[in-house]
Protein backbone atom coordinates (compact mmCIF):
# COMPACT_ATOMS: atom_id res chain seq x y z
CA UNK A 1 0.00 0.00 0.00
CA UNK A 2 1.70 2.97 -1.27
CA UNK A 3 1.67 5.56 1.64
CA UNK A 4 1.56 10.15 1.78
CA UNK A 5 2.77 12.26 4.10
CA UNK A 6 0.21 15.50 4.17
CA UNK A 7 1.41 18.34 6.04
CA UNK A 8 0.43 22.01 4.95
CA UNK A 9 -0.23 25.04 5.91
CA UNK A 10 -2.56 26.07 3.08
CA UNK A 11 -5.53 23.51 4.12
CA UNK A 12 -7.63 24.55 0.45
CA UNK A 13 -8.18 21.25 -1.10
CA UNK A 14 -6.31 18.56 1.25
CA UNK A 15 -9.29 16.85 2.83
CA UNK A 16 -10.69 15.77 -0.77
CA UNK A 17 -7.03 15.32 -1.76
CA UNK A 18 -6.64 12.90 0.63
CA UNK A 19 -10.48 10.93 0.42
CA UNK A 20 -9.04 10.43 -2.99
CA UNK A 21 -6.01 9.31 -2.16
CA UNK A 22 -7.63 6.79 0.01
CA UNK A 23 -9.89 5.83 -2.01
CA UNK A 24 -7.43 4.51 -4.51
CA UNK A 25 -6.13 2.41 -1.66
CA UNK A 26 -2.74 4.87 -0.18
CA UNK A 27 -2.20 5.08 3.45
CA UNK A 28 -2.00 8.66 5.08
CA UNK A 29 0.36 10.27 7.58
CA UNK A 30 0.06 13.39 8.32
CA UNK A 31 0.77 16.49 11.25
CA UNK A 32 -1.73 18.48 13.56
CA UNK A 33 -3.97 20.29 11.57
CA UNK A 34 -3.48 19.07 8.79
CA UNK A 35 -4.41 15.30 10.13
CA UNK A 36 -7.46 17.25 12.08
CA UNK A 37 -8.68 18.51 8.93
CA UNK A 38 -8.50 15.34 7.07
CA UNK A 39 -9.89 13.29 10.31
CA UNK A 40 -12.84 15.78 10.24
CA UNK A 41 -13.70 14.77 6.75
CA UNK A 42 -14.08 11.48 7.58
CA UNK A 43 -10.92 10.58 5.89
CA UNK A 44 -8.68 7.94 8.08
CA UNK A 45 -5.29 9.21 8.75
CA UNK A 46 -2.40 8.13 10.97
CA UNK A 47 -1.09 11.15 12.76
CA UNK A 48 2.55 11.86 12.62
CA UNK A 49 3.16 11.78 16.32
CA UNK A 50 1.39 8.54 16.22
CA UNK A 51 3.37 6.90 13.64
CA UNK A 52 6.49 8.17 15.00
CA UNK A 53 6.21 7.66 18.33
CA UNK A 54 7.83 11.04 19.37
CA UNK A 55 5.32 13.91 20.37
CA UNK A 56 5.97 17.48 19.14
CA UNK A 57 8.18 19.05 20.89
CA UNK A 58 9.73 22.78 21.83
CA UNK A 59 6.68 24.54 21.25
CA UNK A 60 5.74 22.67 17.80
CA UNK A 61 9.06 23.40 16.15
CA UNK A 62 10.14 19.51 16.36
CA UNK A 63 7.02 17.43 14.36
CA UNK A 64 7.97 15.73 11.27
CA UNK A 65 12.21 16.05 11.57
CA UNK A 66 12.65 12.41 12.92
CA UNK A 67 14.03 9.66 10.90
CA UNK A 68 11.09 7.84 10.30
CA UNK A 69 9.87 10.51 8.24
CA UNK A 70 12.76 11.57 6.55
CA UNK A 71 14.17 7.96 6.09
CA UNK A 72 10.56 7.46 4.41
CA UNK A 73 11.12 9.87 1.97
CA UNK A 74 14.89 9.67 1.22
CA UNK A 75 15.02 5.91 0.52
CA UNK A 76 16.21 4.26 -2.11
CA UNK A 77 13.82 1.10 -2.76
CA UNK A 78 16.20 -0.08 -5.27
CA UNK A 79 19.11 -0.26 -2.84
CA UNK A 80 19.30 -3.43 -0.30
CA UNK A 81 21.50 -1.42 2.05
CA UNK A 82 19.00 1.42 2.38
CA UNK A 83 16.38 -1.65 2.50
CA UNK A 84 17.81 -3.17 4.85
CA UNK A 85 18.13 0.03 6.70
CA UNK A 86 14.47 0.48 7.21
CA UNK A 87 13.78 -3.09 8.23
CA UNK A 88 15.85 -2.90 10.92
CA UNK A 89 14.83 0.89 12.57
CA UNK A 90 10.85 0.28 11.00
CA UNK A 91 10.70 2.71 8.24
CA UNK A 92 8.22 2.74 6.06
CA UNK A 93 8.67 4.14 2.09
CA UNK A 94 6.52 7.27 1.96
CA UNK A 95 5.86 7.75 -1.58
CA UNK A 96 4.01 11.40 -1.61
CA UNK A 97 4.99 14.39 -0.28
CA UNK A 98 2.07 16.97 0.11
CA UNK A 99 3.78 19.82 1.76
CA UNK A 100 3.35 23.75 1.53
CA UNK A 101 5.07 26.24 3.59
CA UNK A 102 3.86 28.78 6.27
CA UNK A 103 3.29 32.34 4.50
CA UNK A 104 6.63 33.82 5.65
CA UNK A 105 5.99 36.79 3.40
CA UNK A 106 2.79 37.83 4.38
CA UNK A 107 3.82 37.20 8.07
CA UNK A 108 7.56 37.70 8.58
CA UNK A 109 9.39 36.78 11.51
CA UNK A 110 11.31 33.86 13.17
CA UNK A 111 8.39 31.51 14.47
CA UNK A 112 7.36 31.65 10.46
CA UNK A 113 10.57 30.37 9.47
CA UNK A 114 9.52 26.81 9.42
CA UNK A 115 12.11 24.10 9.05
CA UNK A 116 10.45 20.53 8.65
CA UNK A 117 8.35 21.58 5.97
CA UNK A 118 11.00 23.16 3.55
CA UNK A 119 13.35 19.75 4.68
CA UNK A 120 10.56 17.29 3.28
CA UNK A 121 9.66 19.07 0.57
CA UNK A 122 13.79 19.02 -0.44
CA UNK A 123 13.91 15.77 0.59
CA UNK A 124 11.30 14.53 -1.39
CA UNK A 125 12.53 16.68 -4.62
CA UNK A 126 15.90 15.02 -3.84
CA UNK A 127 14.29 11.98 -4.14
CA UNK A 128 11.76 12.47 -6.92
CA UNK A 129 12.83 9.40 -9.00
CA UNK A 130 10.85 6.88 -6.00
CA UNK A 131 8.88 10.05 -4.74
CA UNK A 132 6.32 12.74 -5.63
CA UNK A 133 5.96 15.83 -3.92
CA UNK A 134 2.82 18.41 -4.34
CA UNK A 135 3.70 22.10 -3.06
CA UNK A 136 0.87 24.05 -4.73
CA UNK A 137 -2.84 22.73 -4.39
CA UNK A 138 -3.30 23.18 -7.93
CA UNK A 139 -1.45 20.35 -9.07
CA UNK A 140 -4.06 18.20 -6.58
CA UNK A 141 -6.30 17.29 -9.48
CA UNK A 142 -3.62 16.41 -11.75
CA UNK A 143 -1.77 14.36 -9.64
CA UNK A 144 -5.06 12.14 -8.64
CA UNK A 145 -5.92 11.94 -12.61
CA UNK A 146 -2.73 10.66 -13.39
CA UNK A 147 -2.92 8.59 -9.96
CA UNK A 148 -6.43 7.31 -11.35
CA UNK A 149 -4.88 6.56 -14.89
CA UNK A 150 -1.66 4.86 -14.40
CA UNK A 151 -1.73 3.66 -10.67
CA UNK A 152 1.23 5.66 -10.00
CA UNK A 153 2.82 9.25 -11.03
CA UNK A 154 5.38 9.03 -14.24
CA UNK A 155 8.94 10.36 -14.18
CA UNK A 156 8.10 13.44 -15.78
CA UNK A 157 5.49 14.13 -13.43
CA UNK A 158 7.48 13.64 -10.65
CA UNK A 159 10.72 15.54 -11.95
CA UNK A 160 8.36 18.31 -12.99
CA UNK A 161 6.87 18.41 -9.36
CA UNK A 162 10.73 18.41 -7.69
CA UNK A 163 11.52 21.39 -9.77
CA UNK A 164 8.38 23.00 -8.57
CA UNK A 165 9.44 22.20 -4.74
CA UNK A 166 12.29 23.59 -5.39
CA UNK A 167 11.66 26.29 -6.61
CA UNK A 168 9.14 27.11 -3.86
CA UNK A 169 11.74 26.31 -0.89
CA UNK A 170 13.96 29.08 -3.15
CA UNK A 171 11.04 32.03 -2.87
CA UNK A 172 10.54 30.74 0.62
CA UNK A 173 13.92 31.21 1.20
CA UNK A 174 14.43 34.44 -0.52
CA UNK A 175 12.02 35.68 1.06
CA UNK A 176 13.41 34.84 4.49
CA UNK A 177 16.91 36.95 2.94
CA UNK A 178 15.03 39.97 2.39
CA UNK A 179 13.60 39.88 5.92
CA UNK A 180 16.90 39.60 7.86
CA UNK A 181 17.95 42.44 5.16
CA UNK A 182 15.22 44.58 5.88
CA UNK A 183 14.97 44.35 9.45
CA UNK A 184 19.09 44.15 10.13
CA UNK A 185 19.90 46.22 13.02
Amino acid sequence: MPTALLSVYDKTGVADLARSLADLGWSLVSSGGTARAIADAGVEVTDVVEWTGVPAILGHRVVTLHPKVHGGILADPTDAEHLADMDEYGIQQIDLVVANLYPFSSQPGIELIDIGGPAMVRAAAKNHAFVGVVVDPSDYSTVVDELRADGSLGAATRRQLARSAFAHTAAYDAAIVTWFDETAP
